[in-house]
């Protein structure tokens, strides 16, 4: 991604908005809608403004013709700016990590502060081939789990067996629940558009690295121990790029590790933002 500013017309972006106080900005990952980061919002909206888009081509912010990872910039800017959104603290999860800190390089006087979850500024991953099996597993899984959330002869039977093993470690009630009411729904509503900018951004060989260093603000960076998607060394990597951050790995949990041990980094956010109230002023 480049600081280049797109041309492409500015998406007007559906955004789901909790609570009062200084605003939040969630960034939702790949696939994903503004309501996946809920274990997050209904959190933090009980003392904070969080504001979570659906990005162009996710969601309900409709968009099908083809489009490039730098036109969700120019939408985020046209949404601050729309929302009268002066400063705001960033959280981004995967996807929305790495659009977390283009943020912080394109506009560092209104980025305070980045909590960075399960994502990297030169993402790596260590995913097994995917086989016919793997595939079938997962949508059999991914359906049953959808009509009856966290029913534990569906984890054992097929969820197990399923790609849901690389995106969790922990095949809890909890985190099937989160799956069945944000992940399946936020599938479907992914278009073709928002995931070819995607997979042409990673086949282009993505890599801030070099860059972070320009980024002043506090940054937080959460990760999973066991991710296959974006590997947790990757995100060490760009801790240690980082200026001013602090790292947090989970042990026995993947790239959905807040929907595995939600408590637990809800807790870590809270603890690091009392450390740091810079990044929740407006000064």
């Amino acid at each position: 991604m480049s600081d280049r500013h797109n041309i492409t017309t500015t998406a007007r972006l559906n955004v789901y908005i909790q609570g009062q106080g200084f605003p939040i900005l969630g960034l939702h990952g790949h696939p994903g809608t503004g309501r996946s980061l809920s274990v997050f919002t209904n959190h933090l909206s009980k003392r904070y403004k969080t504001f979570a888009p659906d990005l162009r081509g996710y969601g309900k912010s409709r968009y099908n013709s083809n489009f490039d990872m730098n036109d969700h910039l120019t939408d985020l800017e046209a949404l601050l700016d729309r929302l009268e959104i002066e400063k705001c603290l960033v959280l981004g999860w995967s996807l929305g990590g790495i659009l977390a800190m283009e943020l912080a390089l394109r506009l560092p006087e209104r980025i305070t502060g980045l909590i960075l979850v399960a994502t990297a500024a030169k993402p790596r991953g260590s995913h097994p081939p995917i086989s016919w099996q793997d595939n079938l597993y997962t949508g059999v899984a991914a359906l049953l789990n959808y009509i009856k959330p966290s029913w534990r002869w569906n984890i054992e039977t097929f969820g197990k067996r399923s790609l849901f093993r690389y995106l969790i470690q922990q095949h809890t009630f909890t985190t099937y629940n989160y799956i069945a009411k944000e992940a399946v729904p936020a599938y479907l509503q992914t278009s073709p558009a928002a995931t070819r900018a995607l997979y042409s951004a990673i086949q282009s060989g993505y890599n801030r690295l070099l860059d972070l260093q320009q980024i002043q603000c506090p940054s937080l960076v959460l990760a999973g121990e066991q991710d296959r998607h974006i590997t947790s060394n990757s995100s060490l990597e760009t801790a240690r790029h980082l200026q001013n951050s602090q790292w947090q790995c989970y042990p026995n949990t993947a790239h959905l590790f807040p929907w595995e041990v939600p408590q637990l980094v809800l807790s870590d956010i809270d603890r690091w933002l009392e450390e740091h109230p810079q990044v929740i002023s407006s000064q």
